[in-house]
């Protein structure tokens, strides 16, 4: 992807142009920094990580509610794969989640639990990762999320796959792995048609872990065949994901095979077949291992290739050095015990027959509370679903089924409130469309209903997240602007004026808005302030509509 000219500030830094390229280009740029700071070190992740800020804050200059979502999610990524940075991936991360929430992006609502999920893990909140994990399944698996329209295909296939990959990760790391597989097969379902290579790459890379991972647990109850059945099939993804890789966004060498570079594939070929050969590519996949998962599993698989070798103690040496680097490590809690075992194993002629009947009987307790993991889950995800599907229906009724705006309810509901909190400042609106009568006149109804829509929406968009607008009924919308003094408010709208009279013809009709805004005086009631604003409104009619008219006071009768 070609950059833009570059800048430099008065740190020397060097800087894109970002306010120059799309809203595609971010995008993309945002993709290819989650992948470089997923396969870089320290230094190259923390420069992803401040270009990522900045094109962020590009795009939140923009407004563009589907655009921000995708880029805090792209920043909230590199903070979680970023050492000294997991911790600044929370208010990421939160404001993900309020966002998608308040602008009704399902999907990447569920993506934003999803990370959360994978968060909490790292902090070793194993129960609240749970209860993330099982609000983004309702929502994917339940719910079965609507298309959004405003996406094409491709890029909602997309989407979708991000958001199924995120929620497997997670539940692969908590050893739930035949739910795991389930919906990586969603995944599967989605870059079918519309995968680039890149996410097809790390489709596979996500499959073939989860296959080794679910092979060392079914090793540690004695399974040795299932087990070995899954090393095969690890490494067979591991074979089909060198064809993407050479097109992908790794940054590693395409002269190179992928099984020499990328440690999961690596140790997926040495896993299914241990011997000496795979020694030299081991020990370099070693150096490469960022991730807890990376290095045990590699670990493991090196260490049964030095057993074949006649290599015991240097076997032995890798364990233990792995064991120690991860004493304090929580995101992986499956494969550590995975760890443990393989250690304990090679340990053997030191271990008594009272330690392995022990041992026997600790692994049949822990498949019975992985049971009981996966019964949490599904209790979770059904409540979810509830609360969910109870939520939706009282959402109905304080909702405009036309426009998905609050209602006349709603509005009533929520100024009583800001009254009662005396909020200070707080402006209020009223805005009527200018000739909108016309386009039922000459159109049709149904087309009048598009352009209620599209105004609508592009009202809501054009203003602060905390305010709110309501359809007040017909052609006629309210604007609470609490903590918005008078002048502000009167930009804040003018800007909602000109974005609607700047739509294509085709899409506005040709309508635009009249909008009256007052300041709420104090001791004044809620029909008090929509009349004065009802009345500022006719005055932006009577000067030719189209704008904005603030009233202080009383408007003057021969306004």
């Amino acid at each position: 992807m070609k950059l833009p000219e570059e800048t430099v500030d008065e740190q020397g830094n060097v800087r894109h142009r970002h306010h120059e390229m799309s809203d595609a280009w971010l995008v993309g740029r945002a993709s290819e920094l989650v992948a470089v700071a997923q396969s870089s070190h320290l230094a190259a992740q923390l420069d992803a990580a401040s270009e990522i800020d900045h094109i962020l804050a590009e795009a939140q200059g923009r407004g563009e509610p589907r655009i921000v979502a995708q880029l805090l999610r792209a920043a909230a990524v590199v903070r979680l794969v970023t050492p000294g940075l997991v911790d600044m991936s929370d208010p990421q991360l939160d404001e993900m989640l309020a966002h998608c929430r308040r602008h009704g992006l399902i999907v990447l609502e569920a993506d934003a639990r999803a990370l959360r999920g994978r968060r909490f893990l790292l902090g070793n909140a194993e129960d609240k990762a749970l209860t993330e994990i099982a609000s983004a399944l309702a929502m994917m698996l339940d719910e079965e999320p609507d298309v959004d329209p405003v996406f094409d295909k491709r890029i909602w296939d997309q989407l979708l796959a991000n958001t199924f990959q995120d929620i497997a990760l997670v539940l692969t790391q908590l050893g739930v792995y035949e739910m795991a597989d389930d919906v990586l097969a969603g995944a599967n379902n989605a870059l079918r048609e519309s995968g680039q290579p890149h996410q097809i790459y790390v489709h596979l890379v996500n499959r073939a872990r989860l296959r080794i991972g679910w092979g060392l647990r079914l090793e540690r109850v004695n399974l040795h065949d299932a087990a070995h059945e899954q090393f095969k099939v690890a490494s067979g993804l591991a074979e089909a994901a060198e064809v993407p890789f050479r097109q992908s966004l790794h940054p590693g060498r395409r002269d190179m095979d992928a099984a020499e570079q990328v440690p999961i594939l690596g140790a997926a070929h040495a896993l299914t077949n241990p011997a000496e050969s795979h020694l030299d590519r081991l020990w370099s996949l070693r150096g490469l291992s960022m991730y807890a998962r990376e290095l045990i599993i590699v670990a493991i698989a090196l260490a049964r290739c030095l057993v074949e070798a006649n290599r015991l103690d240097d076997a032995l040496k890798v364990l233990g050095d792995t064991r120690t680097q991860m004493e304090h490590d929580t995101s992986e809690p499956s494969l550590v015990l995975s760890l443990e075992r393989e250690y304990a194993h090679l340990c053997g002629p030191h271990t008594t027959s009272a330690l392995q009947a022990y041992n026997a009987a600790l692994e049949l307790e822990l498949w019975q509370m992985r049971e009981s993991r996966v019964a949490t889950l599904q209790t979770r995800r059904e409540h979810e679903r509830l609360t969910r599907a109870h939520g939706q229906i009282a959402q109905q009724a304080l909702q405009d089924p036309l426009t998905g705006l609050p209602n006349r309810r709603a509005l009533d509901d929520k100024i009583g409130e800001l009254i009662a909190g005396q909020v200070d400042p707080f402006s209020i609106a009223l805005v009527d469309l200018d000739g909108f009568k016309g386009v039922n006149d000459r159109h049709s109804h149904a087309e009048g209903d598009d352009v209620l829509r599209v105004i609508a929406s592009t009202l809501r968009q054009a203003l602060r997240g905390d305010d709110m607008v309501a359809r007040y009924g017909g052609d006629e919308f309210v604007v609470l602007l609490p903590g918005a003094p008078l002048h502000a408010a009167e930009a804040a709208l003018g800007r909602a004026v000109d974005a609607v009279a700047g739509l294509p013809i085709d899409l506005s009709r040709g309508v635009t808005l009249s909008v009256g805004v007052i300041s709420l005086r104090p001791r004044e009631s809620a029909n008090q302030a929509l009349s004065r604003a009802d009345s500022a409104m006719y005055v932006a009619k009577r000067q030719g509509g189209c704008q904005v008219a603030a009233v202080a006071g009383e408007p003057s009768a021969e306004a």
